[in-house]
C-alpha cells in the first residue's frame, strides 16, 4: 500500500466552510473497480481535514487488489480521530460500499457511529433553484467557478487501474492519484453551495418592503410587492427562479422577492353554512339570526359555495393561510389571498413568516412550466 500526504495553505474564512468544516470533521472519497459491492474492490481512499490554516490531504492506495483490506484499515484508523463525516454522495455509494466490503473482508467498521453530511443530497434539494442539468461533483464545481486539471471520471479510471495492476507505471499512478486528490481537494470548496439553503431556512431579515407598478407583456398595468432581504450567508453565484406569482433573485448577501399583487374583488367564505342565508340580490351571506327581517323570497339557505362576503382591495397571494383573513375566488380554490394592509406593512415578524412561506413553496414544489427554475441570466 502507498500512502500519499500533502498539506497546502487554505482559506477557511467563508462562513459556510467555517460553520461546517471544523477541525473535528473529515471529508473522504473512495475509488473502486466497479459499482457492485460483491464483485469489485476499493483501490483508493482520499481524505481531507483541516489544521489551522492548512488543508491536509491523505490518500491510501492499493497497488494490488490484495491490499484492499490494508487501505480500508488505514482509513478507519484515521477516521477514529474525527467526529463528523462529510461526503459527496457518500450516503448512497461510499458508505454502504465500505460497509459491505468490511463485511466481506471481516473487518470491523466504525462508519455507523459518525454523523454524516452528504453534499450531494443537500445540493440536490436545491435542484429548482440552481437550475443545473445534474448534480455531479464536477457540475457543481463548474457552477461555483472551480477549475480542475483532472479530465477523467471515476468510471474511466477503472480501466486505468486494471492496466496498472498488470503493468505499474508512474504515469498511471499519477492519473489515479490526481483524480481522487482533486475530488477531496475541492470538496470543502463545494460547501458554499449550502448558503443557498440557508436563505430558505429563514436565515435572512426583511430589509425593506415596497409596492411598485410595472407593465405586463400585454401592456396592462400591474402591481407587485417588492421585498428586499438581507441574507445571513452570502451566496457564491447569482441565481433567479420563479413560482406562480413569485419571482426570486439573489446574489451576494442580498435577495429580492417580487410578488404580483391582485387588484380585484374576492370572497371570504364563512364556516358553518347552515348558520347563514345567501342573499342573491346583495350576492353575499348573512347570519340567520341577523336576517329574520328579510323577506323569504329574497333569501335562501347558504351552501358552502355561496356562504361568503365580498371585498374589493389589493390582495397578496399565499399558498397556505399564513395571514388571515384569507380570501378566494371560489371556495374550492387552494390558493388564497390576504389584503395588503397597514398592519402587514408595519409587522416585520409577519413579513418574515410570509416570506419564509413563499420560499418554502419555491424550494419544495416544482415550478409550473417546462423550464422550472433558471440560473441568473437564463430565460425565465
Amino acid at each position: 500500500m502507498i500512502t500519499w500526504t500533502d498539506t497546502i495553505p487554505y482559506n477557511f474564512t467563508d462562513p459556510v466552510i467555517s460553520r461546517i468544516f471544523g477541525r473535528s470533521a473529515i471529508f473522504f472519497d473512495i475509488e473502486t473497480t466497479g459499482f457492485s459491492r460483491e464483485g469489485s474492490t476499493v483501490y483508493l481512499i482520499g481524505c481531507a481535514t483541516r489544521d489551522d490554516d492548512s488543508l491536509c490531504i491523505r490518500q491510501f492506495f492499493a497497488e494490488t487488489p490484495a491490499q484492499e483490506a490494508e487501505v480500508i484499515a488505514a482509513f478507519f484508523a484515521l477516521l477514529k480521530q474525527y467526529d463528523a463525516v462529510l461526503t459527496f454522495n457518500g450516503n448512497t455509494f461510499d458508505i454502504p460500499y465500505l460497509q459491505a466490503r468490511c463485511h466481506f473482508l471481516h473487518l470491523e467498521e466504525s462508519l455507523s457511529s459518525h454523523p454524516y453530511t452528504d453534499l450531494y443530497r443537500e445540493a440536490a434539494k436545491l435542484r429548482h433553484i440552481l437550475g443545473l442539468a445534474n448534480f455531479k461533483q464536477k457540475s457543481i464545481e463548474t457552477f461555483l467557478g472551480i477549475d480542475r486539471a483532472d479530465l477523467f471520471s471515476g468510471g474511466e479510471l477503472i480501466r486505468v487501474y486494471r492496466e496498472y495492476i498488470k503493468k505499474p507505471t508512474k504515469q498511471a499512478e499519477k492519473i489515479l492519484q490526481q483524480h481522487n486528490y482533486e475530488d477531496v481537494l475541492y470538496m470543502p470548496a463545494l460547501l458554499p453551495v449550502l448558503s443557498y439553503r440557508a436563505l430558505f431556512d429563514g436565515e435572512f431579515s426583511v430589509k425593506s418592503l415596497e409596492a411598485a407598478e410595472y407593465t405586463a407583456m400585454d401592456g396592462s398595468p400591474k402591481k407587485e410587492l417588492y421585498f428586499t432581504l438581507s441574507c445571513r450567508l452570502p451566496v457564491p453565484a447569482p441565481v433567479s427562479c420563479r413560482y406562480g406569482d413569485c419571482y426570486l433573485s439573489f446574489g451576494g448577501s442580498q435577495a429580492v422577492l417580487r410578488v404580483c399583487l391582485l387588484d380585484d374583488t374576492l370572497r371570504f367564505f364563512f364556516d358553518r353554512p347552515s348558520d347563514y342565508y345567501y342573499l342573491p340580490d346583495e350576492d353575499c351571506a348573512v347570519l340567520k339570526t341577523a336576517a329574520s327581517h328579510i323577506e323569504k323570497d329574497r333569501r335562501r339557505p347558504a351552501k358552502r359555495s355561496s356562504c361568503y362576503t365580498k371585498k374589493h382591495a389589493i390582495f397578496v397571494p399565499q399558498y397556505q393561510e399564513v395571514v388571515t383573513p384569507a380570501f378566494r375566488r371560489t371556495v374550492r380554490e387552494r390558493q388564497s389571498f390576504f389584503e395588503l394592509s397597514t398592519s402587514f406593512v408595519s409587522d416585520p415578524d409577519l413579513q418574515h413568516r410570509y416570506v419564509c412561506h413563499l420560499l418554502n413553496v419555491i424550494l419544495r414544489q416544482k415550478p409550473p412550466g417546462p423550464g422550472g427554475a433558471k440560473p441568473s441570466g437564463s430565460p425565465a
